[in-house]
């Protein structure tokens, strides 16, 4: 599925194709600081699908807590939106694209979790919490 998006601010723009079954939800703790939030969606992209369209996302190179291998943390470095992530050594074959970043993100429904072992206790209880349909007053 041909898909485009960017960051917040518009600075970095990509087109990719990405298929929708690919969809991740990770616990992991590092996913859950980088977010500032439970968990990260990713959908995962052959690296010749993805093109940046606009502007250089900043690299932040992050060491996995349990392989200690290395990964390209990416974000946009005016307003800080997460874009994706990567092999931080050699040729990436793949690229770890933030779900919330795509502009058709409502085709990304989540088909597996990983690191559920260290998923907060609360996640799988969220539909009985009260909601509103917009920012509250």
């Amino acid at each position: 599925m041909k898909v485009d998006g960017g960051c917040h601010c518009g600075f970095i723009t990509y087109e990719a194709e990405a298929e929708p079954e690919q969809t991740t939800i990770c616990h992991c703790t590092d996913c859950q600081m980088l977010t500032g939030s439970a968990f990260r969606t990713t959908v995962r992209v052959k690296a010749d699908a993805f093109r940046l369209r606009s502007g250089e996302p900043k690299v932040y190179l992050k060491t996995t807590a349990e392989s200690g291998r290395k990964r390209a943390q990416t974000f946009c470095p005016e307003c800080g939106t997460p874009i994706y992530a990567t092999a931080a050594e050699g040729q990436p074959t793949t690229y770890g694209v933030r779900v919330g970043t795509i502009r058709q993100r409502e085709q990304f429904i989540p088909r597996k979790q990983i690191w559920a072992r260290l998923a907060l206790d609360w996640v799988d209880d969220i539909a009985g919490i009260p909601r509103t349909e917009k920012e509250a007053e």
